[in-house]
């Protein structure tokens, strides 16, 4: 995709399918439920972002939460980018334009999880953390025989932070 305006908005039910489509489309992302996207468009847009280009409509996604009990932390559930949009920063705009948001203001340290074959998460987080000049820490969140039952690959805690702005 040439370099186009993307506009970075709150998602809204409207995007669920398109959503689930996107991650879809984006290996080795876990699929959701198109009901799980519809909640995750609505529910959580105030800490998700849809990425849209007027020639491709939904071209990206990030869908996060703000942690009940951890106030000070947006764990990032997913990110995905098109293949028409890739290769221009988008991921890591999508998820520094959350940090931007009052639902955000309070927040000081950005947790995920992430295999550890999914090297482009891996580089996007590494990334982020150089940007927002904070510590990145990893720690085995959900263990591939103790929570998977040996059919889901471990997924590591990456923990960015404290950060200030």
């Amino acid at each position: 995709m040439s370099v186009e305006k993307i506009n970075l908005v709150k998602p809204n039910a409207a995007d669920g399918m398109a959503v689930n489509q996107l991650v879809a489309s984006c290996p080795p992302l876990d699929t959701n439920s198109a009901y799980c996207n519809l909640l995750q468009a609505s529910h959580f847009s105030d800490t998700s972002v849809a990425a849209r280009s007027e020639a491709h409509g939904l071209v990206g996604f990030v869908s996060g939460y703000v942690i009940p009990n951890q106030p000070d932390t947006l764990f990032v559930w997913q990110v995905a980018v098109s293949e028409k949009a890739r290769g221009q920063g988008l991921a890591k705009k999508m998820v520094l334009s959350l940090l931007e948001r009052e639902a955000c203001s309070g927040v000081r340290f950005i947790n995920t999880s992430i295999t550890q074959t999914n090297e482009g998460s891996w580089a996007l987080f590494r990334r982020l953390a150089d940007q927002l000049k904070a510590p990145l820490n990893e720690s085995i969140m959900f263990d591939e025989q103790t929570h998977f039952n040996g059919q889901h690959d471990t997924e590591h805690l990456v923990r960015i932070g404290p950060f200030s702005r």
